[in-house]
């Protein structure tokens, strides 16, 4: 192939890379608008867990501690984000914080096709953020809780554009701040790892640890995180928690698996996971897929074995692997990844698992499905990389990346990685 070539043309991708009329993309405005107007009209607080953070925040606020509530998880850097929130009044909640969650989780959509080099204003934009908004329910989930998973599904993208562009440093502030308002993004430390860049590592860990100590100073109880919320998620026996987490550690006790042998299946199949995204990463290749691919494969074997694991979690994965659908060999081509999302499909009914108490059982169908898919592409052989793959930037990015190819909406600027 030629550099200047355009490697959509070749099948429907060149038809999905066009500009998309307004029409289009009335689509999902309408969808997506829809869905935060619903919960605005029917939600008092704005959304279930937004509201745990914000009490938490009032509590706090009030002289009390935001850890005597037991299902407020996050690290004390949240109370304070929280804190705006709790100043303004329920009914202002009410109208703006599922419109903010839904125009979150668009971004997040822009995000990872700015970082697939897929044109904002394309057709695969518009259909793709509509089939999100209306055939994955786990999006109408996260907007009707409103729960700070958003920040992480933002998060992420951003900080692979900041590392495919050669700013890793920065890469690791955007995961470190996203980890202070929620640890959901701890996996990628390994990822920082296997590209052996020590400051962005740094970064992601003093940058929540700094926020999170100095905010732990301002609460009665200092060491709270540690001495009620860790031993509450350890122990993982809250029964209504129980009822929606989708990792295979909390799902198969409730087939019968004694629970230690579930936790060793599910950390088994997590270390499964994380070998086959360093296989990913140290396979490199031509093209952007290695960045998401790779942190794709390192969040569902996290998600295989942390709990709690919710269904909303893949979210801060989805947008990645399918904005990667224009190009060719890319893990959303395979016929599994779709097969995954099946028991998401928000209207068709799944015998036996339509329930509210069974819908963990398939969430937990999607995940595991989802993260084999995921990890097997991952291991496919390839070129080995020429070397650790140390950015973008270097001898080795040329050598690994040896064509600067050019998408439909790409500025003469961008890095070919």
């Amino acid at each position: 192939m030629n550099s200047g070539e355009n490697p959509l043309k070749g099948d429907i991708s060149g038809w999905l890379v066009r500009p998309a009329t307004w029409h289009l993309w009335a689509v999902p405005a309408i969808v997506a608008g829809g869905q935060a107007v619903r919960v605005a009209l029917l939600s008092p607080d704005g959304g279930m867990d937004n509201a745990i953070v914000v009490r938490a925040a009032r509590t706090w606020l009030a002289g009390g501690s935001p850890y005597d509530d037991p299902h407020f998880l996050y690290l004390p850097s949240a109370v304070l984000a929280a804190a705006p929130q709790a100043l303004l009044p329920p009914s202002w909640l009410r109208l703006l914080v599922p419109p903010v969650v839904t125009v979150l989780l668009a971004g997040a959509w822009a995000l990872a096709l700015r970082l697939h080099r897929v044109p904002l204003g394309s057709r695969f934009a518009a259909l793709g953020l509509a089939g999100l908004a209306a055939g994955f329910a786990p999006f109408a989930h996260l907007v009707q809780l409103a729960n700070w998973t958003v920040t992480a599904a933002v998060a992420l993208p951003l900080a692979l554009l900041l590392a495919g562009r050669g700013r890793w440093t920065a890469a690791g502030v955007v995961i470190g701040a996203a980890v202070a308002l929620k640890p959901l993004l701890v996996p990628l430390v390994l990822l920082f790892l296997f590209a052996r860049r020590w400051r962005a590592l740094a970064a992601t860990v003093l940058v929540p640890a700094a926020a999170s100590a100095g905010a732990g100073l301002l609460m009665p109880d200092p060491a709270a995180f540690f001495t009620r919320t860790l031993p509450f998620l350890l122990a993982g026996d809250d029964s209504f928690v129980r009822l929606y987490e989708a990792s295979p550690a909390a799902v198969l006790p409730r087939l019968g698996v004694p629970p230690d042998l579930a936790g060793l299946l599910a950390a088994a199949a997590a270390g499964a996971g994380v070998l086959c995204a360093y296989r990913r990463w140290r396979r490199a290749g031509p093209g952007p897929l290695r960045l998401p691919e790779t942190a794709a494969a390192l969040m569902l074997s996290a998600f295989l074995v942390s709990r709690p694991s919710y269904d909303h979690y893949l979210l801060v994965v989805l947008p990645l692997l399918l904005a990667g659908l224009p190009c060719a060999g890319s893990a959303a081509r395979r016929p599994w990844f779709w097969l995954a999302l099946v028991p998401q499909l928000p209207t068709p009914g799944l015998p036996y698992l339509d329930p509210p108490g069974r819908r963990a059982f398939k969430d937990a169908l999607t995940l595991c499905v989802l993260a084999a898919t995921v990890a097997a592409h991952c291991a496919r052989g390839g070129p080995r990389a020429a070397s650790s793959g140390r950015g973008a930037n270097g001898a080795a990015a040329r050598l690994a990346y040896p064509e600067r190819v050019r998408m439909p909406g790409s500025h003469p600027g961008d890095p070919a990685f």
